[in-house]
Protein backbone atom coordinates (compact mmCIF):
# COMPACT_ATOMS: atom_id res chain seq x y z
CA UNK A 1 0.00 0.00 0.00
CA UNK A 2 1.29 2.94 -0.82
CA UNK A 3 1.69 6.15 1.16
CA UNK A 4 -1.60 8.05 0.15
CA UNK A 5 -3.56 4.70 0.08
CA UNK A 6 -2.35 4.32 3.83
CA UNK A 7 -3.33 8.05 4.80
CA UNK A 8 -6.77 7.49 3.77
CA UNK A 9 -7.18 4.03 6.08
CA UNK A 10 -5.55 5.90 8.63
CA UNK A 11 -8.33 8.62 8.76
CA UNK A 12 -11.28 6.39 8.46
CA UNK A 13 -12.24 7.25 12.00
CA UNK A 14 -12.28 10.85 11.03
CA UNK A 15 -14.58 10.36 7.92
CA UNK A 16 -17.37 8.52 9.56
CA UNK A 17 -17.27 11.26 12.37
CA UNK A 18 -17.39 14.18 9.02
CA UNK A 19 -20.14 11.18 7.56
CA UNK A 20 -22.14 11.97 10.90
CA UNK A 21 -21.80 15.30 11.17
CA UNK A 22 -23.85 15.72 7.99
CA UNK A 23 -26.28 13.72 8.37
CA UNK A 24 -26.96 16.12 11.65
CA UNK A 25 -26.78 18.82 9.42
CA UNK A 26 -28.91 17.59 6.73
CA UNK A 27 -31.52 17.51 9.58
CA UNK A 28 -31.24 21.07 10.38
CA UNK A 29 -32.28 22.19 7.22
CA UNK A 30 -34.94 24.94 6.96
CA UNK A 31 -34.58 24.71 11.30
CA UNK A 32 -31.76 26.36 12.46
CA UNK A 33 -30.02 27.86 9.15
CA UNK A 34 -27.00 29.06 11.45
CA UNK A 35 -26.08 25.75 13.26
CA UNK A 36 -26.30 24.08 9.52
CA UNK A 37 -23.62 26.94 7.89
CA UNK A 38 -21.46 26.22 10.60
CA UNK A 39 -21.19 22.58 10.21
CA UNK A 40 -21.31 23.10 6.44
CA UNK A 41 -18.46 25.66 6.52
CA UNK A 42 -16.23 22.85 9.44
CA UNK A 43 -16.81 19.73 6.75
CA UNK A 44 -15.94 22.25 3.29
CA UNK A 45 -12.70 22.66 5.67
CA UNK A 46 -11.63 19.17 6.84
CA UNK A 47 -12.24 17.96 2.83
CA UNK A 48 -10.09 20.78 1.58
CA UNK A 49 -7.86 19.94 4.02
CA UNK A 50 -8.09 16.10 3.37
CA UNK A 51 -7.77 16.48 -0.39
CA UNK A 52 -4.36 18.55 0.97
CA UNK A 53 -3.15 15.11 1.82
CA UNK A 54 -2.79 13.84 -1.80
CA UNK A 55 -0.41 16.18 -2.32
CA UNK A 56 3.46 15.02 -3.21
CA UNK A 57 5.94 17.27 -2.27
CA UNK A 58 7.22 17.08 -5.38
CA UNK A 59 5.44 19.70 -8.29
CA UNK A 60 5.12 18.08 -11.16
CA UNK A 61 2.05 18.06 -14.13
CA UNK A 62 1.72 15.63 -16.36
CA UNK A 63 -0.42 15.47 -19.46
CA UNK A 64 -1.25 12.22 -18.94
CA UNK A 65 -2.70 12.20 -15.17
CA UNK A 66 -4.27 15.57 -16.19
CA UNK A 67 -5.85 13.10 -18.83
CA UNK A 68 -6.82 10.75 -16.50
CA UNK A 69 -8.42 13.03 -14.24
CA UNK A 70 -10.45 15.23 -16.26
CA UNK A 71 -11.67 11.48 -17.38
CA UNK A 72 -12.84 9.98 -13.94
CA UNK A 73 -14.28 13.94 -13.64
CA UNK A 74 -16.42 13.28 -16.64
CA UNK A 75 -17.31 9.28 -16.05
CA UNK A 76 -18.47 10.84 -12.59
CA UNK A 77 -20.70 12.96 -13.95
CA UNK A 78 -19.63 15.85 -12.22
CA UNK A 79 -20.68 14.28 -8.89
CA UNK A 80 -17.42 14.99 -6.98
CA UNK A 81 -17.67 18.58 -7.94
CA UNK A 82 -19.55 19.28 -5.82
CA UNK A 83 -16.99 18.57 -2.46
CA UNK A 84 -13.56 19.27 -4.73
CA UNK A 85 -13.65 21.84 -7.42
CA UNK A 86 -11.88 22.00 -10.59
CA UNK A 87 -8.94 24.23 -9.13
CA UNK A 88 -9.05 21.42 -6.33
CA UNK A 89 -8.62 18.57 -9.20
CA UNK A 90 -5.47 20.80 -10.64
CA UNK A 91 -3.90 21.11 -7.59
CA UNK A 92 -3.76 17.57 -7.15
CA UNK A 93 -2.45 17.07 -10.71
CA UNK A 94 0.21 19.39 -10.15
CA UNK A 95 1.33 17.01 -7.23
CA UNK A 96 1.02 13.62 -7.90
CA UNK A 97 4.36 12.21 -10.66
CA UNK A 98 2.89 8.93 -11.04
CA UNK A 99 -0.11 7.67 -12.88
CA UNK A 100 -1.15 4.05 -11.18
CA UNK A 101 -0.79 6.49 -7.72
CA UNK A 102 -2.69 8.83 -8.35
CA UNK A 103 -5.61 6.10 -9.82
CA UNK A 104 -4.81 3.90 -6.85
CA UNK A 105 -5.59 7.08 -4.68
CA UNK A 106 -8.49 8.48 -6.27
CA UNK A 107 -10.33 5.43 -6.35
CA UNK A 108 -9.87 5.38 -2.52
CA UNK A 109 -10.65 8.96 -2.28
CA UNK A 110 -14.19 8.14 -4.41
CA UNK A 111 -14.85 5.32 -1.46
CA UNK A 112 -14.32 8.30 1.47
CA UNK A 113 -16.13 10.90 -0.50
CA UNK A 114 -18.73 10.30 -2.55
CA UNK A 115 -21.11 9.84 0.26
CA UNK A 116 -24.30 11.11 -0.31
CA UNK A 117 -24.93 13.58 2.57
CA UNK A 118 -22.33 15.32 1.32
CA UNK A 119 -23.35 15.93 -2.30
CA UNK A 120 -26.63 16.77 -1.18
CA UNK A 121 -25.91 19.46 1.22
CA UNK A 122 -23.59 21.26 -1.08
CA UNK A 123 -26.27 20.77 -3.74
CA UNK A 124 -28.50 22.80 -1.78
CA UNK A 125 -26.06 25.28 -1.46
CA UNK A 126 -25.65 25.14 -5.22
CA UNK A 127 -29.32 26.20 -6.64
CA UNK A 128 -29.58 28.91 -3.64
CA UNK A 129 -26.46 30.40 -5.08
CA UNK A 130 -27.99 29.71 -8.83
CA UNK A 131 -31.26 31.38 -7.83
CA UNK A 132 -29.39 34.67 -6.01
CA UNK A 133 -27.20 35.04 -9.18
CA UNK A 134 -30.15 34.52 -11.62
CA UNK A 135 -32.29 37.30 -9.31
CA UNK A 136 -29.47 39.92 -10.06
CA UNK A 137 -29.89 40.07 -13.88
CA UNK A 138 -34.01 39.90 -13.31
CA UNK A 139 -34.07 43.65 -14.21
CA UNK A 140 -32.47 43.14 -17.87
CA UNK A 141 -35.25 41.19 -19.57
CA UNK A 142 -38.05 41.26 -17.07
CA UNK A 143 -40.78 44.45 -16.39
CA UNK A 144 -42.95 42.48 -13.71
CA UNK A 145 -41.27 40.93 -11.04
CA UNK A 146 -43.01 38.55 -8.10
CA UNK A 147 -43.18 40.23 -4.58
CA UNK A 148 -42.89 36.92 -2.95
CA UNK A 149 -39.54 35.53 -1.98
CA UNK A 150 -38.10 31.90 -3.20
CA UNK A 151 -36.70 28.96 -1.11
CA UNK A 152 -34.44 25.87 -1.77
CA UNK A 153 -35.16 22.86 0.17
CA UNK A 154 -34.58 19.12 0.26
CA UNK A 155 -37.59 17.10 -0.37
CA UNK A 156 -38.27 15.46 3.28
CA UNK A 157 -37.49 11.65 3.88
CA UNK A 158 -41.18 10.66 3.79
CA UNK A 159 -41.56 11.29 0.61
CA UNK A 160 -38.12 11.58 -1.40
CA UNK A 161 -38.21 7.76 -2.53
CA UNK A 162 -41.41 8.33 -4.51
CA UNK A 163 -41.65 11.95 -5.14
CA UNK A 164 -40.01 13.54 -8.74
CA UNK A 165 -36.42 15.09 -9.36
CA UNK A 166 -37.31 18.33 -8.42
CA UNK A 167 -40.13 20.69 -8.05
CA UNK A 168 -42.17 23.85 -7.18
CA UNK A 169 -44.18 24.65 -4.35
CA UNK A 170 -46.40 28.45 -4.78
CA UNK A 171 -45.95 30.88 -2.32
CA UNK A 172 -49.13 31.25 0.29
CA UNK A 173 -51.84 33.43 -1.11
CA UNK A 174 -51.45 35.65 2.25
CA UNK A 175 -48.00 35.92 1.95
CA UNK A 176 -47.30 33.81 5.12
CA UNK A 177 -44.96 31.55 3.31
CA UNK A 178 -42.35 31.66 0.55
CA UNK A 179 -42.12 30.11 -3.26
CA UNK A 180 -40.32 26.30 -2.22
CA UNK A 181 -37.82 24.99 -4.52
CA UNK A 182 -37.91 21.54 -3.77
CA UNK A 183 -34.85 19.06 -4.98
CA UNK A 184 -34.99 15.03 -4.66
CA UNK A 185 -31.48 14.05 -3.30
CA UNK A 186 -32.51 10.64 -2.55
CA UNK A 187 -30.51 9.20 -5.38
CA UNK A 188 -28.04 11.02 -6.06
CA UNK A 189 -27.12 9.68 -9.58
CA UNK A 190 -30.24 10.72 -10.18
CA UNK A 191 -29.69 14.59 -9.49
CA UNK A 192 -26.17 14.65 -10.65
CA UNK A 193 -24.75 18.25 -10.49
CA UNK A 194 -24.29 18.81 -13.66
CA UNK A 195 -28.28 19.19 -13.90
CA UNK A 196 -28.64 21.74 -11.18
CA UNK A 197 -27.76 25.18 -13.25
CA UNK A 198 -30.88 24.43 -15.14
CA UNK A 199 -33.33 23.00 -12.77
CA UNK A 200 -32.61 26.13 -10.76
CA UNK A 201 -33.79 28.17 -13.20
CA UNK A 202 -36.71 25.70 -14.27
CA UNK A 203 -38.13 25.69 -11.04
CA UNK A 204 -37.06 28.96 -9.32
CA UNK A 205 -35.96 32.05 -11.47
CA UNK A 206 -36.81 33.08 -13.93
CA UNK A 207 -39.21 29.76 -14.14
CA UNK A 208 -41.76 28.55 -12.08
CA UNK A 209 -41.19 30.56 -8.97
CA UNK A 210 -41.59 34.07 -10.94
CA UNK A 211 -44.24 32.87 -13.54
CA UNK A 212 -46.78 31.35 -10.62
CA UNK A 213 -46.23 33.92 -7.65
CA UNK A 214 -46.42 37.11 -10.65
CA UNK A 215 -49.90 35.11 -11.63
CA UNK A 216 -50.94 34.45 -7.72
CA UNK A 217 -50.45 38.35 -7.30
CA UNK A 218 -52.83 39.59 -10.08
CA UNK A 219 -55.19 41.81 -9.22
CA UNK A 220 -59.42 41.91 -10.18
CA UNK A 221 -59.12 38.62 -11.72
CA UNK A 222 -60.99 35.66 -10.65
CA UNK A 223 -59.56 32.62 -8.50
CA UNK A 224 -59.64 30.34 -11.21
CA UNK A 225 -57.15 32.54 -12.90
CA UNK A 226 -54.90 32.91 -9.98
CA UNK A 227 -54.66 29.44 -9.14
CA UNK A 228 -55.84 27.40 -12.16
CA UNK A 229 -53.11 26.35 -14.87
CA UNK A 230 -52.64 24.78 -18.03
CA UNK A 231 -49.96 22.64 -18.01
CA UNK A 232 -48.63 23.59 -21.93
CA UNK A 233 -48.11 27.26 -20.74
CA UNK A 234 -47.08 26.62 -17.13
CA UNK A 235 -44.11 23.87 -18.30
CA UNK A 236 -43.77 25.39 -21.48
CA UNK A 237 -42.38 28.68 -19.50
CA UNK A 238 -40.24 26.47 -17.42
CA UNK A 239 -38.11 25.00 -20.25
CA UNK A 240 -37.86 28.13 -21.86
CA UNK A 241 -36.76 29.43 -18.07
CA UNK A 242 -33.90 27.33 -18.74
CA UNK A 243 -33.09 28.27 -22.15
CA UNK A 244 -33.45 32.09 -21.52
CA UNK A 245 -29.76 32.12 -19.28
CA UNK A 246 -27.84 30.49 -21.91
CA UNK A 247 -28.53 33.79 -24.01
CA UNK A 248 -27.86 36.07 -20.59
CA UNK A 249 -24.55 34.27 -20.77
CA UNK A 250 -24.90 31.82 -17.96
CA UNK A 251 -24.32 27.99 -18.43
CA UNK A 252 -20.41 29.43 -18.24
CA UNK A 253 -19.44 25.72 -17.23
CA UNK A 254 -19.55 23.31 -20.28
CA UNK A 255 -20.77 20.41 -17.48
CA UNK A 256 -23.84 22.72 -16.72
CA UNK A 257 -24.58 23.38 -20.53
CA UNK A 258 -24.19 19.76 -21.01
CA UNK A 259 -27.09 19.07 -18.29
CA UNK A 260 -29.11 22.26 -20.15
CA UNK A 261 -28.74 20.22 -23.56
CA UNK A 262 -29.61 17.19 -21.73
CA UNK A 263 -32.66 18.05 -19.99
CA UNK A 264 -33.88 19.57 -23.23
CA UNK A 265 -33.21 15.71 -24.86
CA UNK A 266 -35.08 14.44 -22.34
CA UNK A 267 -38.06 16.23 -23.06
CA UNK A 268 -37.79 15.96 -27.01
CA UNK A 269 -37.66 12.62 -25.99
CA UNK A 270 -40.93 12.62 -24.06
CA UNK A 271 -42.70 13.26 -27.49
CA UNK A 272 -41.77 9.76 -28.60
CA UNK A 273 -42.12 7.50 -25.80
CA UNK A 274 -45.89 9.15 -24.92
CA UNK A 275 -47.04 9.44 -28.64
CA UNK A 276 -45.57 5.64 -28.37
CA UNK A 277 -47.54 4.34 -25.78
CA UNK A 278 -50.17 5.68 -25.79
CA UNK A 279 -50.63 6.21 -29.89
CA UNK A 280 -48.66 3.10 -31.03
CA UNK A 281 -49.08 0.39 -28.13
CA UNK A 282 -45.45 0.48 -27.01
CA UNK A 283 -44.85 -1.83 -23.92
CA UNK A 284 -43.33 -0.29 -20.37
CA UNK A 285 -40.63 -1.88 -21.42
CA UNK A 286 -39.92 -0.30 -24.54
CA UNK A 287 -40.65 2.93 -23.39
CA UNK A 288 -37.84 2.38 -20.82
CA UNK A 289 -35.08 0.92 -23.93
CA UNK A 290 -35.92 3.97 -25.56
CA UNK A 291 -35.02 6.52 -22.95
CA UNK A 292 -32.01 4.18 -21.81
CA UNK A 293 -30.99 4.38 -25.41
CA UNK A 294 -31.10 7.97 -25.86
CA UNK A 295 -30.62 9.83 -22.85
CA UNK A 296 -27.54 9.87 -20.63
CA UNK A 297 -30.57 9.85 -17.29
CA UNK A 298 -30.20 7.13 -14.67
CA UNK A 299 -32.40 4.10 -14.86
CA UNK A 300 -34.34 5.28 -11.66
CA UNK A 301 -35.13 8.30 -13.47
CA UNK A 302 -36.48 6.27 -16.86
CA UNK A 303 -38.85 4.32 -15.10
CA UNK A 304 -40.61 6.99 -13.05
CA UNK A 305 -41.03 8.86 -16.06
CA UNK A 306 -42.20 6.12 -18.40
CA UNK A 307 -44.75 4.81 -15.99
CA UNK A 308 -45.74 8.63 -15.78
CA UNK A 309 -46.48 8.31 -19.02
CA UNK A 310 -48.82 5.23 -18.74
CA UNK A 311 -50.78 7.38 -16.02
CA UNK A 312 -51.02 10.38 -16.92
CA UNK A 313 -50.90 10.80 -21.07
CA UNK A 314 -49.97 13.74 -22.77
CA UNK A 315 -48.90 15.36 -19.01
CA UNK A 316 -45.34 15.02 -20.38
CA UNK A 317 -45.15 16.16 -23.79
CA UNK A 318 -46.86 19.87 -22.78
CA UNK A 319 -43.41 20.65 -21.98
CA UNK A 320 -41.46 20.70 -24.55
CA UNK A 321 -44.89 21.57 -26.80
CA UNK A 322 -45.07 24.90 -24.85
CA UNK A 323 -41.62 26.09 -24.95
CA UNK A 324 -41.76 25.45 -28.51
CA UNK A 325 -44.82 28.13 -29.05
CA UNK A 326 -43.39 30.48 -27.08
CA UNK A 327 -40.09 30.31 -28.99
CA UNK A 328 -42.05 30.58 -32.30
CA UNK A 329 -44.12 33.58 -31.09
CA UNK A 330 -41.20 35.20 -30.55
CA UNK A 331 -39.98 34.90 -33.41
CA UNK A 332 -42.92 35.83 -35.19
CA UNK A 333 -42.63 39.36 -33.02
CA UNK A 334 -38.70 39.90 -33.45
CA UNK A 335 -39.21 39.62 -37.65
CA UNK A 336 -42.44 41.54 -37.34
CA UNK A 337 -40.79 44.18 -34.96
CA UNK A 338 -37.40 44.63 -36.01
CA UNK A 339 -35.23 46.57 -34.26
CA UNK A 340 -38.69 47.61 -31.88
CA UNK A 341 -38.55 44.59 -30.57
CA UNK A 342 -37.80 44.62 -26.85
CA UNK A 343 -37.82 41.33 -24.68
CA UNK A 344 -38.68 42.55 -21.89
CA UNK A 345 -41.99 43.83 -23.25
CA UNK A 346 -42.57 40.10 -25.52
CA UNK A 347 -41.95 38.96 -22.11
CA UNK A 348 -44.77 41.25 -19.99
CA UNK A 349 -46.95 39.45 -22.49
CA UNK A 350 -46.38 36.54 -22.25
CA UNK A 351 -45.64 36.17 -18.14
CA UNK A 352 -47.80 39.10 -17.03
CA UNK A 353 -51.41 37.71 -17.21
CA UNK A 354 -50.80 34.23 -15.81
CA UNK A 355 -51.12 30.79 -17.38
CA UNK A 356 -53.30 31.17 -20.57
CA UNK A 357 -53.90 28.28 -23.16
CA UNK A 358 -51.40 28.41 -25.59
CA UNK A 359 -53.95 30.05 -28.56
CA UNK A 360 -55.26 33.20 -26.29
CA UNK A 361 -51.28 33.49 -25.92
CA UNK A 362 -51.04 33.62 -29.74
CA UNK A 363 -53.93 36.35 -29.26
CA UNK A 364 -51.88 38.35 -27.31
CA UNK A 365 -48.74 38.51 -28.99
CA UNK A 366 -50.51 39.27 -31.94
CA UNK A 367 -51.99 42.17 -30.46
CA UNK A 368 -48.98 43.33 -29.15
CA UNK A 369 -47.25 42.97 -32.62
CA UNK A 370 -50.18 45.35 -33.86
CA UNK A 371 -50.19 47.61 -31.24
CA UNK A 372 -46.11 48.49 -31.57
Amino acid sequence: MNKSMKMLYDEHEIIVNAIDAAQQAKSLIGKDDAAYEKIIRELIKFFRNYADKFHHHKEEESGDIKELILRYHNLKQGRANAYIEEDDFERIIEHFDEQDEIAEAIQAAEMALDQYPFSALLMIKKAVNLIDSMETRLDEIFITKPKASIIVKAVESFREKSAGKAFYNRPAADGSRPGIYYANLYDMESMPIYQMEALAYHEGIPGHHMQLAIQQELKEVPLFRKFGGYTAYTEGWGLYSEFIPKEMGFYVDPYSDFGRLAMELWRACRLVVDTGIHAKKWTREEGIAYYTENTPNAELDVIKMVERHIVMPSQATAYKIGMLKILELRTKAKNALGDQFDIRDFHEVVIAQGAIPLNILEEFVNDYITSK
